[in-house]
């Protein structure tokens, strides 16, 4: 008797993987295996293509992903290899920009990880905080005060040297990043709405006193009053940009 096939089984199409896919994996792989670091080069195209058994069309293809990606550092005519670059935040960015402009990632979702991240950076910030960081914060909010009768950009500016303040505060590298990324993709969504809008400086005037109190909050140590002020003026500033029925998730992070 013959063995039964298994019911339902279904197996998914095989997807073709071209050869210089393979080679941004090796080099990415060796990156994160730690044998391969920021500063060191890869050997000579020539060598490349020996390694790699492929010929110089597939290795230029590849190089060219890898410095799409932030990756490496190619210089026409250089002898040495390309550069390992140091992480960078811009291809994150990027990436994250291009599935926020396509609609994979909508501005609710976004503004609801930022949300999420401030919170979690200025509650860190409320137990690690040194007197000296403290005055730093501090100082921008002196900055966010002046750049109110400037304009929005510079108020902008100052807003994000808080939040840069406190993210490093947190001595968490993982939350400065995600805090710098999420940012600045929802302000580049919405900065024209915010610039142009009727209730610019009222809003930017509210955005201050919540800074005020957030910095109050921290310098009293108390955590979770610093993160639930931070999240509430994260939802007044930006809530109004985003259609009604995704509001809810958003009211759900300050309802507590």
């Amino acid at each position: 008797m013959g063995a039964e096939m298994a019911k339902g089984l279904r197996f998914q199409p095989v997807q073709p993987v071209r050869a210089y896919q393979r080679i941004v994996e090796q080099i990415e792989e060796a990156l994160v295996r730690g044998d391969l670091a920021p500063g060191q080069r890869l050997p000579s195209e020539r060598e490349l293509v020996t390694q790699f058994a492929v010929s110089r069309s597939t290795v230029r293809e590849a190089l060219r992903v890898l410095e799409s990606n932030g990756v490496v550092r190619s210089r026409p005519g250089d002898p040495n290899g390309p550069e390992i670059l140091p992480f960078s935040a811009g291809p994150l960015r990027k990436q994250m920009t291009r599935l926020a402009r396509v609609d994979e990632l909508t501005l609710s979702e976004l503004i609801a990880f930022r949300m999420i991240m401030d919170g979690a950076a200025i509650q860190l910030a409320s137990r690690l905080r040194t007197p000296e960081q403290l005055v730093e914060m501090e100082q921008t909010l002196v900055a966010m005060r002046e750049a109110i009768e400037e304009d929005f950009e510079a108020f902008s500016e100052a807003d994000v040297a808080f939040h840069d303040a406190v993210a490093r505060v947190s001595r968490n590298s993982l939350i400065q990043t995600c805090n710098e990324v999420v940012r600045g993709v929802v302000l580049g969504l919405i900065a024209d709405k915010v610039t142009h809008a009727a209730n610019s400086r009222a809003l930017m005037l509210e955005s201050l006193q919540h800074h005020a109190e957030v910095v109050e909050a921290i310098r009293a140590g108390d955590g979770h009053a610093a993160a639930r002020i931070a999240r509430q003026n994260l939802y007044d500033y930006y809530a109004s940009y985003v259609p009604a029925p995704e509001r809810e998730p958003l009211r759900a992070l300050i309802d507590d």
